[in-house]
């Protein structure tokens, strides 16, 4: 007598199928709300959290905007999440860099040269971090993850300043975290203002200048961090 127990062939493969259905269920997903957040880094970069619309980013996202809602709640949790993603991308790039296998001034001098290169190469990153300062920094305030991100930079900058100092070519006494706004508020000050700059000193927008700018920029910080010539280190700062 036949074993009707035994699974038919149809069953098995209506399984299988219903597994590959979930996976590309799951795949789609992944890829619309890569493509929101893509549109979204665009229209707020160009427009900022108030002139953006929803309708604009589902257009440019090729999505119906009730699916942003879902993903993301309302523009604002979109907007903090956007800055995340940004934040995440230039720490992610840092990384690649493997600093901590360098010698220290090598290696501030390719972070240095890194941070230069890359707000040049990501106009967006600026309007973003130009736009939520405008808000008072609000999202980023309330972002666990935008603070988390910094920790490992910061440990990693205070490795290299150690290293340094024990070689006798840092002097003591930095503050990471201060040696590090310093470093992306002048490679940023150029970049975000290069327009005016440019038509102020008659500087052209070329690369060779830009080469400069950039060869300054590193030179200014690590003429910093040299120890003085009479041997007087920075006092060191107080921990906040």
């Amino acid at each position: 007598m036949e074993n009707t127990d035994r699974p038919t062939a149809g069953a098995g493969a209506a399984k299988k199928n219903g597994s590959g259905t979930g996976q590309k269920a799951t795949r789609d997903a992944a890829a619309t709300r890569a493509r929101i957040l893509n549109a979204a880094s665009k229209e707020f970069a160009k427009k900022g959290l108030k002139g953006t619309r929803i309708d604009a980013i589902a257009k440019r996202a090729r999505c119906n905007k009730a699916l942003i809602y879902h993903y993301f709640g309302n523009k604002e949790a979109l907007f903090s999440t956007v800055l995340e993603r940004n934040y995440e991308a230039i720490r992610s790039a840092e990384r690649q860099l493997d600093l901590a296998h360098r010698e220290p001034v090598a290696a501030m001098r390719e972070l240095i040269g890194f941070s230069f290169d890359y707000v040049s190469a990501h106009p967006e990153f600026i309007s973003l971090i130009n736009d939520e300062n405008m808000h008072g920094g609000v999202h980023v305030a309330h972002s666990v993850k935008a603070r988390d991100l910094n920790s490992p930079l910061v440990a990693m900058i205070e490795t290299i300043l150690e290293r340094g100092q024990g070689e006798g070519k840092f002097r003591s006494g930095v503050d990471p975290v201060q040696l590090y706004i310093s470093i992306a508020s002048i490679c940023y000050f150029f970049i975000a203002n290069r327009s005016t700059l440019s038509a102020i000193f008659g500087l052209p927008k070329t690369s060779e200048v830009l080469a400069q700018r950039r060869e300054h920029v590193i030179e200014v910080i690590l003429g910093y961090l040299r120890p003085e010539a009479g041997g007087q280190d920075l006092p060191s700062m107080p921990k906040a």
